[in-house]
Protein backbone atom coordinates (compact mmCIF):
# COMPACT_ATOMS: atom_id res chain seq x y z
CA UNK A 1 0.00 0.00 0.00
CA UNK A 2 1.60 3.37 -0.95
CA UNK A 3 2.05 5.65 2.12
CA UNK A 4 1.34 9.30 0.77
CA UNK A 5 2.49 10.74 3.46
CA UNK A 6 5.97 9.49 3.53
CA UNK A 7 6.21 10.08 -0.08
CA UNK A 8 5.29 14.09 0.36
CA UNK A 9 7.94 14.02 2.68
CA UNK A 10 10.41 12.47 -0.06
CA UNK A 11 9.45 15.53 -1.93
CA UNK A 12 9.73 18.36 0.21
CA UNK A 13 13.27 17.49 0.56
CA UNK A 14 13.86 17.40 -3.11
CA UNK A 15 12.45 20.57 -3.44
CA UNK A 16 14.38 21.70 0.01
CA UNK A 17 17.28 20.68 -1.94
CA UNK A 18 16.44 22.90 -5.09
CA UNK A 19 15.51 26.19 -2.71
CA UNK A 20 18.84 25.82 -0.98
CA UNK A 21 20.35 25.57 -4.45
CA UNK A 22 19.61 29.33 -5.30
CA UNK A 23 17.36 27.84 -8.55
CA UNK A 24 20.41 26.48 -9.62
CA UNK A 25 18.95 23.01 -9.58
CA UNK A 26 17.30 22.22 -12.79
CA UNK A 27 13.93 20.66 -12.43
CA UNK A 28 15.02 17.51 -13.69
CA UNK A 29 17.82 16.94 -11.70
CA UNK A 30 15.44 17.46 -8.89
CA UNK A 31 13.32 14.73 -9.89
CA UNK A 32 16.65 12.68 -10.26
CA UNK A 33 17.14 13.27 -6.29
CA UNK A 34 13.72 11.37 -5.68
CA UNK A 35 14.78 8.18 -5.72
CA UNK A 36 17.82 9.04 -3.17
CA UNK A 37 15.46 10.45 -0.97
CA UNK A 38 13.02 7.77 -1.50
CA UNK A 39 15.53 4.95 -0.68
CA UNK A 40 16.58 7.30 2.50
CA UNK A 41 13.18 7.54 3.63
CA UNK A 42 11.84 3.91 2.69
CA UNK A 43 8.90 4.68 0.13
CA UNK A 44 8.29 1.57 -2.39
CA UNK A 45 8.83 1.98 -5.50
CA UNK A 46 5.14 2.05 -6.24
CA UNK A 47 5.03 5.63 -4.71
CA UNK A 48 7.43 7.06 -7.39
CA UNK A 49 5.04 8.58 -10.24
CA UNK A 50 3.05 9.68 -6.99
CA UNK A 51 6.36 11.87 -6.16
CA UNK A 52 7.37 12.77 -9.60
CA UNK A 53 3.83 14.29 -10.24
CA UNK A 54 3.67 16.14 -7.07
CA UNK A 55 7.35 17.37 -7.54
CA UNK A 56 6.37 18.24 -11.02
CA UNK A 57 3.54 20.11 -10.19
CA UNK A 58 4.96 21.70 -7.32
CA UNK A 59 7.88 23.58 -9.96
CA UNK A 60 5.65 24.11 -12.81
CA UNK A 61 3.53 26.17 -10.29
CA UNK A 62 6.28 27.48 -8.36
CA UNK A 63 5.22 31.30 -9.30
CA UNK A 64 1.38 31.49 -9.43
CA UNK A 65 1.72 29.46 -5.86
CA UNK A 66 4.44 31.75 -4.60
CA UNK A 67 2.30 34.69 -5.74
CA UNK A 68 -0.60 32.80 -3.63
CA UNK A 69 1.73 32.64 -0.28
CA UNK A 70 2.30 36.57 -0.64
CA UNK A 71 -1.15 37.17 -0.87
CA UNK A 72 -1.99 34.98 1.85
CA UNK A 73 1.04 36.24 4.20
CA UNK A 74 1.64 39.80 3.34
CA UNK A 75 3.49 40.24 6.81
CA UNK A 76 5.94 37.93 5.88
CA UNK A 77 7.84 38.48 2.62
CA UNK A 78 8.60 35.29 0.95
CA UNK A 79 12.57 35.16 1.58
CA UNK A 80 11.93 35.93 5.38
CA UNK A 81 10.33 32.90 5.47
CA UNK A 82 11.61 29.53 6.99
CA UNK A 83 12.99 27.88 4.21
CA UNK A 84 11.19 24.55 5.24
CA UNK A 85 8.14 26.50 5.63
CA UNK A 86 8.01 27.76 2.53
CA UNK A 87 8.41 24.56 0.48
CA UNK A 88 5.79 23.03 2.71
CA UNK A 89 3.36 25.56 1.81
CA UNK A 90 4.15 25.05 -1.71
CA UNK A 91 3.36 21.42 -1.73
CA UNK A 92 -0.22 22.03 0.53
CA UNK A 93 -0.90 24.60 -2.49
CA UNK A 94 0.28 22.90 -5.16
CA UNK A 95 -2.40 19.95 -3.92
CA UNK A 96 -4.98 22.55 -2.70
CA UNK A 97 -4.98 24.97 -5.80
CA UNK A 98 -4.18 22.04 -8.53
CA UNK A 99 -4.47 18.45 -7.39
CA UNK A 100 -7.58 16.59 -8.52
CA UNK A 101 -10.17 17.04 -5.97
CA UNK A 102 -11.20 13.32 -6.47
CA UNK A 103 -7.80 12.08 -5.48
CA UNK A 104 -6.45 15.18 -2.94
CA UNK A 105 -9.54 16.55 -0.82
CA UNK A 106 -8.89 19.90 -0.29
CA UNK A 107 -8.67 18.97 4.05
CA UNK A 108 -6.18 16.16 3.35
CA UNK A 109 -3.84 18.55 1.24
CA UNK A 110 -3.94 20.92 4.34
CA UNK A 111 -4.01 18.49 7.24
CA UNK A 112 -1.06 16.92 5.19
CA UNK A 113 1.00 19.99 5.24
CA UNK A 114 0.07 20.78 8.73
CA UNK A 115 2.04 17.19 9.67
CA UNK A 116 4.67 17.98 7.51
CA UNK A 117 4.98 21.16 9.53
CA UNK A 118 4.71 19.18 12.51
CA UNK A 119 7.35 16.51 11.82
CA UNK A 120 10.33 19.10 10.08
CA UNK A 121 9.31 22.80 10.97
CA UNK A 122 10.11 24.53 14.18
CA UNK A 123 7.58 25.25 17.15
CA UNK A 124 5.25 27.94 15.28
CA UNK A 125 5.53 26.09 11.91
CA UNK A 126 2.23 23.92 12.07
CA UNK A 127 0.49 27.54 13.17
CA UNK A 128 1.60 29.46 10.49
CA UNK A 129 0.92 26.68 7.55
CA UNK A 130 -2.34 26.28 9.18
CA UNK A 131 -2.92 29.71 8.75
CA UNK A 132 -1.79 30.39 5.25
CA UNK A 133 -3.71 27.43 3.91
CA UNK A 134 -6.92 28.45 6.04
CA UNK A 135 -6.92 31.59 5.03
CA UNK A 136 -6.62 30.40 1.16
CA UNK A 137 -9.12 27.97 1.95
CA UNK A 138 -11.50 30.49 2.90
CA UNK A 139 -11.09 32.64 0.34
CA UNK A 140 -11.82 29.68 -2.21
CA UNK A 141 -15.00 29.40 -0.53
CA UNK A 142 -14.41 25.76 1.36
CA UNK A 143 -13.85 24.12 -2.07
CA UNK A 144 -15.08 20.63 -2.63
CA UNK A 145 -18.73 21.57 -1.92
CA UNK A 146 -21.01 21.35 -4.79
CA UNK A 147 -23.69 24.01 -5.24
CA UNK A 148 -25.00 24.78 -8.57
CA UNK A 149 -25.10 28.08 -9.53
CA UNK A 150 -29.02 28.15 -10.05
CA UNK A 151 -29.17 26.94 -6.73
CA UNK A 152 -27.38 29.65 -5.46
CA UNK A 153 -28.79 32.65 -7.20
CA UNK A 154 -31.90 31.46 -5.82
CA UNK A 155 -30.53 31.16 -1.88
CA UNK A 156 -29.23 34.40 -2.13
CA UNK A 157 -32.59 35.82 -3.24
CA UNK A 158 -34.20 34.30 -0.39
CA UNK A 159 -31.53 35.84 2.10
CA UNK A 160 -32.02 39.03 0.60
CA UNK A 161 -35.78 39.39 1.08
CA UNK A 162 -35.13 38.51 5.09
CA UNK A 163 -35.04 41.44 7.95
CA UNK A 164 -31.74 41.98 8.86
CA UNK A 165 -30.14 42.29 12.54
CA UNK A 166 -27.39 44.23 12.57
CA UNK A 167 -24.55 42.89 15.33
CA UNK A 168 -21.47 44.21 16.63
CA UNK A 169 -17.95 42.34 18.07
CA UNK A 170 -14.40 42.61 18.46
CA UNK A 171 -11.24 40.39 18.27
CA UNK A 172 -9.97 41.91 21.73
CA UNK A 173 -6.02 41.75 22.10
CA UNK A 174 -4.26 43.27 25.36
CA UNK A 175 -0.37 43.19 25.78
CA UNK A 176 1.27 41.79 29.12
CA UNK A 177 5.21 41.38 29.40
CA UNK A 178 5.98 41.80 25.83
CA UNK A 179 3.43 39.09 25.00
CA UNK A 180 0.57 39.99 23.09
CA UNK A 181 -3.05 37.67 24.05
CA UNK A 182 -6.11 37.67 22.53
CA UNK A 183 -9.31 36.75 24.47
CA UNK A 184 -12.73 34.84 22.57
CA UNK A 185 -15.26 33.66 23.80
CA UNK A 186 -16.45 29.57 23.50
CA UNK A 187 -19.80 28.51 22.90
CA UNK A 188 -21.60 25.25 23.89
CA UNK A 189 -21.11 23.64 20.48
CA UNK A 190 -17.40 23.65 21.00
CA UNK A 191 -16.01 26.82 19.40
CA UNK A 192 -14.03 29.57 20.47
CA UNK A 193 -15.64 32.76 18.86
CA UNK A 194 -15.58 36.49 18.90
CA UNK A 195 -17.22 38.28 21.48
CA UNK A 196 -20.55 40.45 19.65
CA UNK A 197 -23.81 41.45 20.22
CA UNK A 198 -26.83 43.39 18.69
CA UNK A 199 -26.36 47.06 17.82
CA UNK A 200 -29.10 49.58 19.38
CA UNK A 201 -31.32 46.10 21.00
CA UNK A 202 -32.37 48.54 23.36
CA UNK A 203 -34.39 51.92 23.73
CA UNK A 204 -31.39 53.77 25.45
CA UNK A 205 -29.09 52.58 22.88
CA UNK A 206 -31.18 53.04 19.36
CA UNK A 207 -28.58 56.11 18.15
CA UNK A 208 -25.70 54.15 19.09
CA UNK A 209 -23.14 53.63 16.40
CA UNK A 210 -21.43 50.56 15.50
CA UNK A 211 -18.14 50.93 16.93
CA UNK A 212 -20.33 52.21 20.06
CA UNK A 213 -21.90 49.04 20.01
CA UNK A 214 -18.88 46.97 20.13
CA UNK A 215 -17.66 48.79 22.80
CA UNK A 216 -20.47 48.46 24.95
CA UNK A 217 -21.13 44.41 23.92
CA UNK A 218 -17.34 43.71 25.10
CA UNK A 219 -18.00 45.02 28.22
CA UNK A 220 -20.91 43.57 28.70
CA UNK A 221 -20.15 39.99 27.72
CA UNK A 222 -16.41 39.96 28.84
CA UNK A 223 -16.13 42.98 30.97
CA UNK A 224 -13.64 44.19 29.15
CA UNK A 225 -12.81 47.97 28.68
CA UNK A 226 -11.95 48.33 24.89
CA UNK A 227 -10.20 50.60 22.52
CA UNK A 228 -11.26 50.04 18.69
CA UNK A 229 -7.85 50.02 16.67
CA UNK A 230 -9.21 49.49 13.26
CA UNK A 231 -11.81 47.66 11.15
CA UNK A 232 -11.11 44.04 10.62
CA UNK A 233 -13.88 43.09 8.20
CA UNK A 234 -17.66 42.19 7.77
CA UNK A 235 -19.83 38.67 7.90
CA UNK A 236 -23.25 38.11 7.33
CA UNK A 237 -25.45 34.43 8.20
CA UNK A 238 -28.89 33.48 8.62
CA UNK A 239 -30.78 32.42 11.96
CA UNK A 240 -33.49 30.88 12.80
CA UNK A 241 -36.59 33.44 14.75
CA UNK A 242 -39.98 32.25 15.48
CA UNK A 243 -41.19 35.36 15.94
CA UNK A 244 -40.87 36.98 12.53
CA UNK A 245 -42.69 35.61 9.00
CA UNK A 246 -40.51 33.01 7.43
CA UNK A 247 -39.09 31.85 10.58
CA UNK A 248 -35.38 33.20 9.25
CA UNK A 249 -33.35 36.28 9.75
CA UNK A 250 -29.67 37.79 8.71
CA UNK A 251 -27.33 38.92 10.81
CA UNK A 252 -25.18 41.19 9.48
CA UNK A 253 -22.12 41.76 12.02
CA UNK A 254 -19.08 44.22 11.91
CA UNK A 255 -15.54 43.35 13.67
CA UNK A 256 -12.80 45.35 14.87
CA UNK A 257 -10.02 45.06 16.17
CA UNK A 258 -10.13 46.82 19.77
CA UNK A 259 -7.43 46.92 22.83
CA UNK A 260 -7.97 46.15 26.58
CA UNK A 261 -5.93 46.50 29.40
CA UNK A 262 -4.73 42.84 29.86
CA UNK A 263 -7.44 41.95 33.21
CA UNK A 264 -9.58 39.27 34.16
CA UNK A 265 -12.33 38.33 31.88
CA UNK A 266 -15.29 38.08 33.75
CA UNK A 267 -18.36 35.79 31.06
CA UNK A 268 -22.06 37.25 31.15
CA UNK A 269 -23.23 33.76 30.71
CA UNK A 270 -25.87 32.70 27.99
CA UNK A 271 -27.84 29.86 26.78
CA UNK A 272 -24.96 29.63 24.18
CA UNK A 273 -21.92 30.55 25.79
CA UNK A 274 -20.34 28.34 28.20
CA UNK A 275 -16.69 30.06 29.30
CA UNK A 276 -13.84 33.05 27.90
CA UNK A 277 -10.66 33.45 28.17
CA UNK A 278 -7.21 35.12 27.00
CA UNK A 279 -4.39 32.78 25.22
CA UNK A 280 -1.20 34.24 23.97
CA UNK A 281 -1.11 34.98 20.39
CA UNK A 282 1.10 31.93 18.95
CA UNK A 283 -1.07 29.71 20.61
CA UNK A 284 -4.36 30.89 19.20
CA UNK A 285 -3.94 28.64 16.31
CA UNK A 286 -4.60 25.95 17.96
CA UNK A 287 -8.05 26.63 19.04
CA UNK A 288 -11.27 25.53 17.12
CA UNK A 289 -13.00 28.45 15.29
CA UNK A 290 -15.78 28.01 12.88
CA UNK A 291 -14.56 29.31 9.36
CA UNK A 292 -16.25 32.04 8.98
CA UNK A 293 -15.16 33.09 12.11
CA UNK A 294 -11.32 32.57 10.78
CA UNK A 295 -11.95 34.56 8.10
CA UNK A 296 -11.79 37.81 10.38
CA UNK A 297 -9.49 36.60 13.29
CA UNK A 298 -6.62 35.60 10.54
CA UNK A 299 -5.75 39.55 9.33
CA UNK A 300 -6.42 40.39 13.08
CA UNK A 301 -3.37 37.73 13.43
CA UNK A 302 -1.51 39.51 10.46
CA UNK A 303 -1.71 42.87 12.13
CA UNK A 304 -0.47 41.46 15.58
CA UNK A 305 1.95 40.01 14.18
CA UNK A 306 3.52 42.94 12.70
CA UNK A 307 3.56 44.16 16.59
CA UNK A 308 5.25 41.27 17.78
CA UNK A 309 6.50 38.63 15.23
CA UNK A 310 5.85 34.68 15.59
CA UNK A 311 9.06 32.90 15.73
CA UNK A 312 10.51 30.98 12.84
CA UNK A 313 12.40 27.63 12.03
CA UNK A 314 15.45 30.03 10.77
Amino acid sequence: MANRHLARSVVLQALFERDQSGGTMTADRCVSRLADYGAEFGTRESDMPFMKQLLQLVISKQKEIDEVIVRAAPEWPLEKIAAIDRNILRVGLAELLFADRSQVPAKVAINEAIELAKGFGGASSSRFVNGVLGAVYIELGSPGKADGSQHKDEKQKKIHKMPTEYLAGAVVFARSEDEIYLAFVHDIFGHWTISKGKVGDKEEFKDESIEEAAVREIKEEMDLDIVIKEKLGENEYTANDANIPGGKKRKHVSYFLAESPFTDVHLKKTGGLDDAQWFPLAAVGDLNFYEDTLKIIIPAINILAKKQPLATSD
